[in-house]
């Protein structure tokens, strides 16, 4: 399967998107009510929580850190919350964030590769990605979130 890649300009600084894809109250607003849950050290455990199938405590994705440089650079492993998938960790993709600066602003890069075969939530991932960073970079500019009619 072809990775999903996607490129964002964000009139803002780097440190700033960071905050905004790693800290609770930045995903909380981004990543539809979610807060990513990690130590961040490599090798560790991470996974997004938040209002779903199982109630509030939900897990949508989790995985293992396996690069993060503040500022900079976030990779980890993906795989489908439990209640979404019965082989969910059979279903292992990569999620790679890479921040730059360019001039005033951040180049936001996120490539999502590794996909298995018949990957079951390449077509969600396909979909979602897109709106949540635009969220991403609409909250990192303005301190808002989108209102997609949800």
């Amino acid at each position: 399967m072809d990775d999903l890649t996607y490129v964002f300009y964000i009139g803002a600084e780097p440190e700033k998107v960071w905050q905004v894809l790693v800290s609770p109250e930045g995903t909380k607003a981004t990543m539809f009510g979610c807060i990513l849950r990690s130590t961040f050290e490599i090798g560790s455990s991470y996974e997004y929580v938040g209002p779903g199938n199982d109630g509030d405590e939900t897990v949508h994705v989790y995985g293992t850190v396996l690069q993060f440089e503040p500022n900079r650079l976030l990779s980890m492993t993906e795989h489908p919350g439990p209640s979404y998938r019965e082989n969910h960790a059979e279903l292992e993709t990569r999620l790679t964030f890479t921040l730059e600066p360019a001039g005033a602003c951040t180049k936001l890069t996120l490539v999502q590769d590794r996909w298995p075969e018949n990957h079951p939530s390449r077509a969600s991932s396909e979909q979602s990605w897109p709106m949540m960073l635009s969220n991403i970079k609409t909250f990192a500019e303005t301190g808002k979130t989108l209102d997609f009619g949800w």
